[in-house]
């Protein structure tokens, strides 16, 4: 093989893992801030280019598409988030969304005897909805629910209930089809570099890469704000007696994870196209970033993006056969020798 293939190949690895490491860095540092298993945030990815690509055809923008998109899935996560992954606060507004989407689902369960009982039309479903959400309204009143902050299995069943939920109505809004999203016609050129042709938007992927990963590192290290978070990862309890606000941090956290899964949607719908489906593909290779890195860390999560990215891309290129032996290999080799992650704390 020749010297130019290993650059190619080196390159391609380089330029995928940078994507993954927005995806991933969300991520981890959900995971060492709020102790989350949020196997939604791969949606959070798909709904990224998606709305995307609703930006682009109302207003033709791409440029413009970047941040309103990541902004937008930003303010879903802070809802997601306050409602649902939070046992304090606004818990007759989470009891009321509960209510009134099990009210609707009784109704569409009781469709086949509206006839009998009822007139049809939508004053039938929109009485039996309102009957149903106001019951199950007052039933959930007068139960004791547990914390999910102490519960996993809790944590995993509704983030993935969260995922298919995502997943189904991104479906039923932009339909099935696979979608591309088109970057500028500047980004769409070859570099050449030392002989060898280099896609420019793989080169821009990786230049907002470090960027964003040089901003957050000065955010987290130089800042009041990244004090506070660092504090609620090393010891939440103890940064709650020292006065710090970790509900803000987490719902701060949480949004960014959100905002940055997001643009990574819009930047790789370029390349990986957008379709359902595609938020089960990253999320395997996020929670790889993070295992390999370790949660809470900006650079593991840099390390461990950079990592997967080259195992994907020289695995297919060389071992197609293994190659998701080959992307999975280091984690497997992490967890045995360090199972917290090159860079996390036990």
């Amino acid at each position: 093989m020749s010297a130019q293939f290993w650059i190619i190949q080196t390159f391609n690895g380089i330029s995928y893992g940078a994507l993954l490491f927005l995806v991933g860095s969300g991520l981890s540092l959900i995971f060492g801030v709020m102790r989350i298993v949020n196997l939604s945030h791969g949606a959070y990815f798909l709904w990224g280019g998606y709305i995307a690509l609703s930006i682009i055809q109302a207003t033709g923008s791409w440029a413009l598409s970047l941040p309103l998109a990541a902004l937008a899935v930003a303010a879903i996560g802070i809802a997601m988030e306050r409602l649902f992954l939070r046992s304090d606060g606004f818990e007759n507004i989470r009891s009321a969304v509960i209510s009134l989407g099990l009210g609707v689902l009784i109704a569409l369960a009781t469709t086949a005897v509206w006839a009998r009982i009822l007139p049809s039309g939508w004053s039938a479903f929109v009485l039996v909805t309102a009957v149903a959400s106001v019951a199950v309204f007052l039933l959930l009143r007068r139960i004791s629910i547990v914390p999910i902050e102490t519960d996993v299995l809790r944590q995993v069943l509704l983030t993935v209930g969260f995922a298919y939920l995502f997943q189904q109505a991104a479906l039923d809004i932009w339909g099935g089809n696979n979608m591309d999203i088109n970057p500028p016609a500047a980004l769409t050129q070859s570099v050449a570099v030392g002989g060898v042709y280099l896609p420019l938007y793989r080169v821009f992927m990786i230049g907002i890469a470090l960027v964003i990963g040089v901003g957050l590192w000065l955010a987290m290290e130089k800042t009041r704000m990244g004090a506070a978070v660092r504090a609620t990862v090393d010891d939440a309890q103890m940064a709650r007696g020292v006065g710090i606000n970790t509900n803000q941090v987490s719902m701060f956290i949480f949004a960014l994870g959100a905002f940055l899964a997001a643009l990574g949607g819009v930047i790789g719908g370029a390349f990986l196209g957008v379709y359902p489906g595609l938020d089960f593909e990253m999320l395997p290779l996020a929670f790889a970033v993070v295992i390999i890195g370790g949660m809470g860390s900006l650079g593991g999560a840099a390390i461990g993006a950079l990592a997967v990215g080259l195992a994907d891309n020289f695995g297919k290129a060389l071992f197609p056969e293994v190659s998701y032996f080959t992307l999975y290999a280091p984690m497997v080799l992490i967890l045995a020798i360090k199972p917290t992650g090159l860079f996390g704390r036990e």
